[in-house]
């Protein structure tokens, strides 16, 4: 039931990025047309964008934490059998789990200090800006948990005992997505 949620919540944050992406698109190619041929722009595209711009990343590091999609190194973890795999991972997420409640607090102090502060261009309440590290924070931590217990309940075989990928040339939909959906 978890994973569906889960699942469900990952969908609809692809279907945001991609609205974030078009909108981007369009509001700066809009203004680099508006400069060029009407000698005029959209003073909203630049502010604008560059929210997006955040937003998208912190969402797309929701999606990526999901499908195991973040870059790394296995040199270590993978000279460890399998119990020190186990134990690796298990601490892994565990100091995942913390930094998430660290930039959930960090980014839940930058909106108190800057709500009643309105963005220059937009006029839109700067505590806005920094809810995305909040909300990477709340949609990350149910991902990391979930992942917690299927290590600690045993459903994690050991050929998936690693949360990273080695290079950025691996297929994104072979075995690092396969293998949530293969320990089930």
């Amino acid at each position: 039931m978890i994973d569906t949620f889960i699942s469900g919540y990952c969908r609809l944050i692809g279907y945001l990025i991609a609205a974030a992406l078009l909108l981007m698109v369009v509001l700066v190619f809009g203004n680099v047309v508006m400069r060029y041929a009407f000698n005029s722009g959209f003073t909203v595209s630049e502010e604008l964008s560059r929210w997006l711009f955040v937003w998208l990343t912190f969402l797309g590091a929701v999606v990526a934490l999901r499908d195991n999609a973040h870059l790394g190194t296995d040199m270590l973890v993978g000279k460890l059998g399998p119990l020190g795999r186990r134990i690796c991972m298990g601490l892994s997420l565990a100091l995942m789990l913390y930094c998430l409640w660290l930039l959930f607090q960090g980014s839940l102090a930058q909106y108190q200090v800057n709500v009643d502060s309105d963005s220059p261009v937009m006029e839109v309440s700067m505590g806005w800006f920094y809810a995305c590290g909040m909300a990477f924070a709340v949609l990350g931590a149910p991902i990391l948990l979930q992942d917690l217990y299927r290590l600690l309940s045993g459903q994690i075989d050991d050929a998936h005992l690693v949360l990273i990928q080695e290079s950025e040339e691996s297929p994104h939909g072979d075995a690092d997505t396969s293998s949530r959906t293969a320990n089930k």
